[in-house]
């Protein structure tokens, strides 16, 4: 959403610009890779909804995530009773042995429905999805509650838990209060709940804690920024990668340790420069600085094997020597 005007051009310098929709993001605001745009107040992209979970369907996705485990829970009733109800006149218990016969009813050959040994096992394999969906889904509705009755975003839990890491990191003293959570669970329960099923706002202002202020949370999300290029290292590219999920050539171990991730992968040309920003074990993530860029062009961003790169001599955006102290800001 284009949030920054002529008229309030001094709040552009506490917002952040979005290169793909080329203007500013309001508060709470993220662009959406897999949708290619901005959404006001992301939570996360769903592939199960191929769409963005956010300002207008938040309220709708969690009412989803309540229903479909209580679809499951009454499906599952009718599979256990189905079962129970059809076996009952087929099983015989002798002395020594408990004895199935799912050819027919023994009591009662009638049935409206043949049950036999497929239909068995297609109902239990049905009670084994809809129980697995109602643990799995019943998860996500319990996460989704906890970060609504604070107010935030799934986003907005991990940009809190970073703005405490980087206090820790620097030892600044600064103390981050996350300023959109009203205090009162009850409260922060009805600005994504309403009877009318409209949030409440236009998704571009928000009520704020006192202390705090509009631009509170876009403010430590550039302070976060500025500290990921800093604290970025540079590495050179020293073997082709086509940019495949699971390179075969690239060894066993790396074939195998593959990000469980939808984020992208990046393809390498010897002599390539990224940008790393983050890695596991065998991997890295980072943005590939193309020729484009010296002048703010785009950056290809995504994971690459770490068997594939070399730590340049220095190894920050700035320039910084490798053994360099980065605390001093």
């Amino acid at each position: 959403p284009l949030f920054c005007l002529k008229e309030n051009s001094q709040d552009c310098m506490y917002l952040q610009y979005c290169k793909v929709c080329q203007s500013y993001k309001a508060p709470r605001s993220h662009h959406c890779r897999k949708c290619n745009r901005c959404v006001m107040k992301m939570d996360h992209h769903c592939p199960w909804i191929n769409n963005c979970c956010g300002y207008q369907n938040h309220a709708s996705f969690t009412l989803f995530l309540f229903l479909a485990p209580l679809g499951c829970i009454h499906a599952s009733f009718i599979f256990i009773m189905t079962m129970y109800t059809q076996l009952y006149n087929r099983i015989s218990f002798g002395w020594s042995s408990v004895k199935i016969d799912m050819s027919a009813a023994k009591r009662d050959p009638r049935t409206i429905i043949p049950f036999g040994l497929s239909a068995f096992a297609a109902s239990l394999f049905a009670l084994g999805l809809a129980l697995g969906t109602t643990i799995a889904v019943g998860m996500l509705f319990i996460i989704q509650m906890k970060v609504i009755l604070t107010n935030k975003t799934s986003i907005e839990s991990w940009i809190e838990e970073k703005a405490k890491d980087r206090i820790q990191y620097y030892q600044t003293g600064e103390t981050f209060i996350f300023p959109y959570d009203t205090g009162s669970k009850w409260k922060n329960f009805k600005q994504v709940f309403t009877w009318s099923g409209i949030p409440e706002g236009d998704g571009l202002d928000w009520p704020v804690r006192d202390g705090c202020h509009q631009y509170s949370l876009t403010i430590e999300q550039l302070k976060q920024k500025a500290d990921k290029r800093v604290r970025s290292v540079r590495y050179r590219a020293i073997e082709d990668y086509s940019g495949v999920c699971c390179p075969v050539t690239k060894g066993v171990k790396t074939f195998f340790t593959t990000p469980c991730t939808e984020e992208p992968r990046i393809a390498l040309s010897k002599g390539d420069l990224i940008l790393a920003t983050r890695g596991l074990k065998h991997w890295m993530y980072g943005e590939k600085i193309l020729d484009s860029a010296a002048d703010g062009g785009i950056r290809e961003r995504g994971w690459f094997p770490r068997k594939c790169v070399e730590k340049c001599q220095y190894d920050s955006e700035t320039d910084q020597p490798v053994d360099g102290e980065k605390k001093n800001r």
